[in-house]
């Protein structure tokens, strides 16, 4: 189960970094051209692709175990730290309310988001499955 969270861990901290980049050409270039959903549809596959090879690589490199409670708790700590870390810098470097980070939630480009960060946090219970180790 260790493995498990020091995987989750790096694969959070990989891919934080990398959408916090992003995010701020997103929000500084992007969405003013072309509008806040257009701008997180141009974000969205970058960072799923980024998901995608980060999970492989941290499965691997920990040798995460492929049962499903082991991955589940990596997809779980995941979550964990992407919503308090997104909450921690929306509030303390933007100066968000809890209550507008959850309005912005609500709007089509905050959905969008939300769904692709769910797909990454579920990638852990099939990335690396049905390699040979």
């Amino acid at each position: 189960m260790k493995r498990a969270l020091i995987a989750a861990t790096a694969y959070f901290l990989a891919l934080f970094a990398l959408g916090f980049a992003l995010g701020t050409m997103r929000v500084l270039f992007a969405a003013p051209r072309i509008g806040p959903l257009g701008a997180t549809l141009l974000e969205v596959p970058v960072m799923l692709a980024a998901a995608f090879f980060a999970c492989r690589w941290t499965v691997g490199r920990w040798q995460v175990p492929t049962a499903l409670a082991v991955r589940g708790a990596m997809a779980l700590w995941f979550l964990v730290l992407l919503a308090l870390l997104e909450t921690l810098v929306g509030i303390v470097l933007f100066g968000q309310t809890l209550a507008g980070t959850w309005v912005g939630l609500a709007t089509p480009a905050g959905q969008f988001g939300v769904s692709a960060q769910i797909i990454t946090a579920v990638l852990p219970l099939v990335v690396g499955r049905n390699e040979r180790r």
